[in-house]
């Protein structure tokens, strides 16, 4: 969906102002209208909830995910912490974003009640949201006690990671109901207040939360497969790229792709973990994603030769890395990636939610039979959205355009196939998802799913790792230094019952334990 120019009134609320303003700036069509009410809205204030979860801004800060997924590699100096594995230390801002959630509600409550229904259900899904990911990355935290600072408890108690799971749960469910009878909306620059829009992406969303809870199926309270296998036959799923909740770019200043005109992009480099698996099955998505590497054109290859298309390992040293860098045996990013519109960035997609569909069917939670039908949609779907956003011109694709033709060969071929073995099939949706995944879905997804199952497989070099044990990838962020100053007693409890009193990176939290 197109981001559609909204009116904004001045907003002259102290923090809540400065802060929309940070946010808003970064828009050129959120215009400021000196005639109207100084008075904050619900729709303004939804606004700056979507835009501040949906936009990455610039820099290489906007790659650290992709770093961590190791799908590229950076040339950048020294070694960066994300592709070596040091993960540090959790932040919980988002829990001061969270308080308009509420300021979100409490000024709608003069709308028709339908149109409360959708910002209540707006601001649940955002909690939910922006809490499952701050649990995946630490455990324990605060949810039911969550933004209370202004009833005077600013020292919320841990919920355990279960009862944070069960209540996100919880509240994607009542967002879901209370979309059902909500009325359209203002400020939604995505599906332009569409109650059913948003109703589907909570419903992909639990999805999600429900396949990362498949280390707990047999757990009697979450009732994983009840509650993923009444979802799937909703009818409220995805049915098409036209459904992803993604934020569409535009040659407007401070609307741009993320990489462009960004002094960064020089130092990234598309890793072997990705490069090499397109290869491998002759898929075309890698003249999409890279550019040929320059010393392989040196030696007489074009562009439209596989050859001429170099993965760097993302973790081998940085100094061997850098020096292939400087000898041009590395593959860039793609040219359309630095233009101002490049592609959207999907957030949650309907190719992600058919990998997860398929997933559950080699699982058993729904109908078994669907495994393939699922896993060559979600291949199909990533193809289509990379050739709709996508000029066809050969600087872009290098002769290699991916058609309908192409994708019905693809799904074809023997080597990409499922075979009945649980090992096999589980690798190739999970490698499938993290090829479609490369520079989106912009959470770390990838990484989790590696985390939770052993796939994708993360190159590991104990030489280069920075995990405080080399042996192994992290599977965790250790709490903010400010909860260990102002909260202690409550986040130390959260250490004790988890990790045996010791916050580090390597102890397992209870969504990874069998």
């Amino acid at each position: 969906m197109k981001l559609k120019h909204i009116l904004l009134a001045t907003i002259v609320l102290g923090a809540i102002g400065s802060n929309f303003t940070s946010c808003t700036s970064k828009f050129d069509d959120y215009n400021t209208d000196q005639n109207a009410t100084t008075k904050v809205t619900p729709g303004m204030l939804a606004t700056k909830m979507i835009i501040g979860m949906m936009d990455l801004g610039g820099s290489k800060y906007s790659l650290y995910d992709n770093m961590l997924n190791k799908q590229i590699a950076w040339a950048e100096g020294s070694a960066q912490n994300d592709q070596y594995n040091l993960l540090g230390r959790a932040s919980f801002d988002t829990y001061t974003s969270l308080t308009n959630c509420q300021k979100m509600v409490m000024e709608a409550e003069s709308s028709p009640e339908d149109v409360q229904n959708s910002y209540k259900a707006l601001a649940k899904f955002f909690k939910a949201h922006h809490l499952f990911y701050l649990s995946m990355q630490v455990g324990d935290i605060p949810y039911s006690q969550s933004n209370q600072a202004e009833t005077d408890n600013i020292k919320p108690v841990y919920d355990t990671q279960k009862e944070v799971m069960s209540q996100i749960l919880t509240d994607l469910e009542e967002a879901q109901d209370l979309f059902k009878t909500g009325g359209e909306f203002a400020g939604d620059p995505i599906f332009e207040g569409n109650p059913e829009n948003w109703r589907k992406v909570c419903v992909a969303f639990e999805l999600k939360v429900l396949m990362n809870l498949s280390k707990k199926v047999e757990d009697t309270d979450l009732k994983v497969k009840e509650r993923f296998a009444r979802l799937a036959t909703s009818n409220n799923l995805f049915s098409s790229n036209a459904d992803n909740l993604q934020l569409v770019h535009s040659n407007v200043s401070g609307q741009q792709y993320p990489l462009y005109h960004n002094d960064h992009t020089q130092y990234l480099m598309v890793s072997s973990t990705i490069i090499n698996p397109l290869k491998e099955y002759q898929d075309y998505r890698l003249f999409y994603y890279a550019e040929a590497s320059p010393y392989a054109l040196e030696q007489g290859l074009t562009s439209s030769d596989w050859d001429a298309y170099l993965g760097i390992d993302p973790s081998a040293i940085q100094s061997e890395n850098n020096a292939l860098h400087g000898e041009g045996k590395d593959c860039g990013p793609n040219e359309r990636y630095l233009t101002p519109e490049s592609e959207p960035l999907m957030y949650v997609s309907y190719m992600e939610q058919n990998f997860i569909l398929a997933e559950a069917a080699l699982r058993g939670w729904i109908d078994q039979s669907k495994a393939d039908e699922y896993y060559k949609k979600g291949i199909r779907a990533s193809m289509e959205f990379i050739a709709e956003n996508t000029p066809d011109d050969e600087k872009y694709h290098h002769n290699h355009p991916i058609t309908s033709d192409y994708i019905d060969g693809y799904l074809t071929q023997s080597a990409i196939q499922l075979n009945g073995d649980f090992n096999h099939d589980l690798e190739m949706i999970l490698l499938q998802k993290y090829l479609g995944s490369f520079l989106q879905h912009p959470e770390n997804d990838c990484f989790y799913d590696n985390r939770r199952t052993g796939y994708p497989a993360l190159p590991l070099n104990p030489n280069s790792n920075m995990n405080t044990d080399a042996n192994k990838l992290p599977v965790r962020w250790m709490y903010p230094q400010d909860e260990l100053d102002y909260n202690r007693e409550n986040v130390q409890t959260a250490i004790d019952r988890q990790y045996g009193g010791v916050d580090d990176y390597n102890h397992l939290m209870w969504i990874l334990q069998d």
